[in-house]
């Protein structure tokens, strides 16, 4: 049985790929491709318990470095018991973020530094990347007024950030994009639900059906 295939969706707060991630996953199912849907921080219990310490608003004196270690710990976990087996039995993992948030949000947007944060990572996932990466781009005002005017998303830690830190988050992921842009398929998710959903999902079976 051949690999499967990493795929992975990042954005900056707001920008909806948590809601495109679950309705392109169904639409790949329905298309007959073997998908596996998860995220991060979390997708099993150790992962889950780690996220809920990470996202608390109430853990406002957490410290940048303790950030890092903790989405890096939670990663690893959800390395060895989620995504090396899925993709060993062939599927293809739609994961809802994964290093590079690490890096645009720990590396750059905090300050510690990509290279660091990269190296701390690649302890944690031994080497593993994405194959594919649909970035979801928006302009982090219009992000976070998506979020005041939604009554389905939970308000998390990093949402209670200044702009100033969002659009540094989004400054990161740009850097990383130019770094790896073989892997990435950029997305203006400025647009209406349906519209970013499909540009997404025409470009990546274009990807998938190259692999």
């Amino acid at each position: 049985m051949s690999r499967g295939l990493f795929i992975t969706m990042e954005g900056p707060e707001g920008a909806g790929k948590t809601t495109i991630l679950q309705m392109l996953g169904e639409s790949l199912k329905g298309l007959g491709y073997n998908i596996l849907l998860t995220r991060e921080p979390g997708g099993i219990s150790i992962s889950e318990q780690i996220r809920e310490v990470i996202l608390n608003k109430e853990n406002t004196k957490m410290d940048g470095r303790t950030e890092a270690l903790l989405y890096a710990a939670a990663r690893r976990q959800h390395m060895v018991e989620i995504i090396n087996p899925a993709l060993e039995r062939g599927k293809i993992v739609l994961c809802d973020r994964f290093i590079d948030s690490s890096l645009a949000y720990q590396g750059y947007a905090r300050g510690l530094g990509m290279d660091e944060v990269y190296a701390i990572n690649q302890f944690a996932i031994g080497g593993v990347m994405p194959d594919i990466t649909v970035y979801f781009d928006i302009d982090p005002i219009q992000g976070l007024k998506r979020i005041k005017k939604s009554d389905n998303r939970e308000v998390n830690r990093l949402d209670l950030e200044e702009l100033n830190f969002h659009e540094k988050v989004r400054e990161g992921y740009l850097k990383v994009i130019d770094k790896w842009k073989e892997r990435f398929i950029v997305i203006d998710a400025s647009r209406e639900l349906e519209e970013v959903l499909e540009d997404a999902k025409s470009r990546l079976l274009i990807k998938l059906e190259k692999s």
